[in-house]
Parts: C-alpha cells; sequence; structure tokens
C-alpha cells in the first residue's frame, strides 16, 4: 500500500513550486488532490499533469467567500477532505523606515490571516464529518529569528509558528493534528524574486544573493522543492498521529531547535 492511499487533500498555493511538488508527491503516495490557486489557469494546467487524482479549485485566501467556496468545491468533487496543507504565500522585503502599510496588509493578508481562516474553514468540516484530520501549515526559518529587511514576512511566518501551536491544542480533542514545517532557503522561482529583492536592497549582481545563501547552508546547497516532501508526507500520515503543534525545521541544518 501506498502511504495516503485513500486521503484526500487540499494544497493552497499548489499550482507551482513547492506546493506542487507537494500536490506530485501526495499524488504518488495514493492521495487525491485539490490544487488550489488564485492562479486557475496555471492550476489547471499543474491538475491536468497529474491526471485524474487531481483537481483545479479557484480560490483567493484573502476573500472568506472565495475560501469557503473553495472548500466546498473540494469536499463536493472529492467527498471530503483529510489533509490540508496551507501553503499559499508572499515575500516582500524593505527597510524598516519604508516598510508601507500597503506591503504589511497584503502579506499578512495570505501568509497569516488566509492560513487561519482556510483551516478554521477546513477544521469545521474534519469536524463535522468525523474522524480527524491532518492540517500542515508552511512557518520557515524566517519565522524562527529576525532578518533586518525582511520584517515583515519574518513576523507573518512567526505568526505562523505560534498559531500552529494554540490551534494544534485546541483541535487535537477532534483528532485534527496541526504541525508546521519550517523550509529554509529552497530554491526555485520563488527565490529568483527574493533575489532580485535583494539585487535591489543590497546593491547586489542578479544571483548574487543566492549563491551567498547556498554557499551558507551547513548542508552545502540551497534546498529544493522536493527536500521539503518526506516530512509533508510523514505528517500526514498516522504515523504521525501522537505528534501535535510542532514546527520542524527542513532547511539543511540552519535552524537547530
Amino acid at each position: 500500500m501506498k502511504r495516503l492511499d485513500g486521503k484526500t487533500a487540499l494544497i493552497t498555493g499548489a499550482a507551482r513550486g513547492i506546493g506542487f511538488a507537494y500536490a506530485k508527491a501526495y499524488v504518488r503516495e495514493g492521495a487525491r488532490v485539490a490544487i488550489a490557486d488564485i492562479n486557475i489557469a496555471r492550476a489547471r494546467e499543474a491538475a491536468a499533469e497529474l491526471g485524474e487524482a487531481a483537481i483545479a479549485i479557484d480560490m483567493d485566501v484573502t476573500r472568506q467567500e472565495s475560501i469557503d467556496a473553495g472548500v466546498a468545491e473540494a469536499v463536493d468533487k472529492l467527498g471530503r477532505i483529510d489533509i490540508l496543507i496551507n501553503n499559499a504565500a508572499l515575500f516582500t522585503a524593505a527597510p524598516i523606515v519604508e516598510i508601507t502599510r500597503e506591503d504589511y496588509d497584503k502579506v499578512f493578508a495570505v501568509n497569516f490571516t488566509g492560513a487561519v481562516f482556510t483551516l478554521q474553514a477546513v477544521a469545521k468540516h474534519m469536524i463535522s464529518r468525523g474522524g480527524g484530520g491532518k492540517i500542515i501549515n508552511m512557518a520557515s526559518q524566517a519565522g524562527r529569528r529576525g532578518e533586518a529587511l525582511v520584517a515583515v514576512y519574518c513576523a507573518t511566518k512567526a505568526a505562523i509558528i505560534s498559531f500552529t501551536q494554540s490551534a494544534g491544542l485546541d483541535l487535537i480533542k477532534y483528532g485534527i493534528n496541526v504541525n508546521a514545517i519550517a523550509p529554509g532557503v529552497v530554491d526555485g522561482e520563488h527565490w529568483d524574486g527574493v533575489d532580485g529583492f535583494f539585487a535591489k536592497l543590497e546593491h547586489k549582481e542578479p544571483g548574487e544573493k543566492k549563491k551567498e545563501v547556498g554557499l551558507g547552508v551547513p548542508y552545502g546547497r540551497m534546498g529544493k522543492a522536493e527536500d521539503l516532501t518526506g516530512m509533508a508526507i510523514f505528517l500526514a500520515t498516522s504515523e504521525a498521529d501522537y505528534i501535535v503543534s510542532q514546527c520542524f525545521n527542513v532547511d539543511g541544518g540552519q535552524w537547530m531547535s
């Protein structure tokens, strides 16, 4: 048997990058997956690539009506939701004196508030149908420590770690395990954008920041999306039933806790 045979999962921000890597890994392990994303065209392409085991869901986690409609559609098409991965996120960077309310509101709306209310909507479904479930929030090493130019993003990920602890303690009585994964620096489309921020703010050549951070990882390289999938699979299985409110570093040795 595959480790997720018969399970269903909703993954936000799953049309590309880490979210899509999770979707591919879950399908390989026997799950059916709802790829939820604000870019529905790309989500449909991603679902088509994975075949009959995947569906695309149009979801904007900054709008409650979109969250509720997306969760309802996933339940209708998959029959239920056994697993949620709160993966949708935005990055921003600026010196403290240049942070704008617009950037602050936008990044918190996606990274934290969106995760809170997506978790709430899925938890309500899990409680009503019974049988528990698994919820995985995406934190970051940025939530473990401050970074001078990344205050807002760091704050959203620190909030995710704290919220994971509280939600896990509250929901375990229903058999719902809430845990988090904290990646380090993960190469790919997302980090290309991050590199662009630092090229501007630290007056670096494109690609220079990425090279620097890769050399700083004890493992010897930046992470890949696929490096995170083992933990995401494990936390969704019955092997993780006794794990509650934890945040796991999957970062090549960048942070120890």
